[in-house]
């Protein structure tokens, strides 16, 4: 229940609860407090059974914690039936990602190989090439789905 409180920490509760509640009366509040614990616990254990006698015979493993959606599809997906483990196993995305990267860079090594021989061979541009100057005579294109 309390797993996350560490040494200095109950320390420090404990050393509150002294000056709060004072050393005459601590031992009736820790009894008040344990009883309310246990009257709690008796109460989620008696709406566990009920729950449990009202949803019949096929739901006799059922836990509260099955209610969260993560915890219900771990519960029924450990026995890997589909094999998800295997698909899981065979899908690596780093080495995916590791041949895609080695693709664009291979593309981008011919593409720079290629382009700085004659310019724009095989329908590449070479982007790093200033565009030549129109004559004053030539218009650029018209357009009429534009205008």
């Amino acid at each position: 229940m309390f797993n996350d409180i560490g040494p200095l920490e109950l320390v420090t509760i404990i050393v509150l609860a002294v000056l709060v509640f004072g050393p005459d009366k601590l031992p009736k509040v820790i009894q008040d407090v344990m009883r309310t614990i246990r009257k709690i616990r008796e109460f989620s254990e008696s709406a566990k059974e009920d729950i449990r006698q009202e949803l019949g015979p096929e739901f006799k493993d059922f836990e509260l914690e099955d209610l969260n959606p993560k915890t219900f599809i771990r519960k029924h997906l450990d026995n890997d039936e589909l094999g998800l483990k295997e698909i899981r196993n065979g899908f690596d995305l780093k080495k995916e990602m590791a041949e895609v990267t080695d693709a664009v860079h291979s593309r981008e090594a011919d593409s720079a190989g290629s382009s700085s021989g004659s310019g724009s061979a095989g329908g590449r541009i070479d982007m790093t090439k200033k565009p030549e100057d129109p004559g004053k005579d030539d218009r650029p294109p018209f357009d009429a789905d534009a205008t």
